[in-house]
């Protein structure tokens, strides 16, 4: 077992590209374990195919450094936050034990992001009761609740409540981003044209890049909204 710092969870392979691979790729430099579990294989992209999409979220794992990614299988656009899917992410975060989770936006654009952040926010609770047994490859599984759970910002604007400085991480998320060739703007593909394969779509990723790093005085940065306060260890953990 590959016990991670982070663990990032995401409903469609690419999700975590888009928002915080910034701050998963500046971890892993800084010695962190880090990995990605995704929900769906996006199957209902307009472009593209399911096995595309996993082999080009191979290749962004290797480019951001990951210690492990895993893709849970469900069903793009129709999972739900029940039993039967909590119980499988459960497996999940007791598999790696991370101190940190990032999740989906709380609300977003498309209906599945904020999906996947209540399925990911009441797993991670409900992985710390004991009384809650799971199995993984018929070994039983200790419980485990990591420490946080902050949510990604995604295509819908929302305040940060922090903001992590990814300047030095900045050009190596976009080589991530562009593992997705099938996804995004391509000037030779003669597949339909849709509101992530605009070439307006990177330039807002860009832009609002630049615009949280203003806000905290560097070239850019990556904003985590939080449902719990965040304490800090002294007031010089702040910037």
């Amino acid at each position: 077992m590959i016990k991670l710092d982070i663990l990032a969870l995401a409903a469609h392979p690419d999700d975590v590209e888009l928002s915080c691979a910034g701050t998963l790729i500046k971890a892993a430099h800084d010695g962190k374990k880090t990995g990605v579990v995704d929900f769906t294989k996006g199957e209902l992209g307009t472009r593209g195919t399911p096995e595309l999409r996993m082999e080009e979220a191979a290749a962004s794992a290797k480019i951001m450094g990951l210690s492990a990614r895993e893709n849970l299988g469900f069903r793009d656009g129709f999972f739900k936050n029940d039993e039967a899917h909590q119980i499988e992410l459960i497996k999940m975060i007791r598999k790696y034990q991370p101190e940190v989770v990032l999740a989906n936006a709380i609300d977003d654009r498309h209906s599945d992001h904020g999906r996947a952040s209540f399925l990911a926010k009441e797993a991670c609770f409900l992985s710390g009761l004991a009384k809650i047994e799971t199995e993984l490859e018929g070994v039983k599984q200790a419980h485990w609740r990591p420490k946080v759970v902050y949510h990604y910002i995604q295509s819908i604007p929302h305040k940060p409540d922090f903001i992590v400085d990814v300047s030095t991480a900045w050009s190596t998320k976009m080589e991530a981003i562009a593992a997705f060739k099938s996804q995004f703007h391509d000037p030779n593909s003669n597949e339909p044209q849709t509101y992530i394969s605009s070439p307006r779509f990177l330039k807002m990723i860009e832009s609002r890049g630049v615009e949280y790093g203003h806000e905290i005085g560097a070239e850019y940065g990556e904003g985590f909204t939080v449902e719990r306060t965040t304490g800090v260890r002294t007031i010089s953990d702040l910037i």
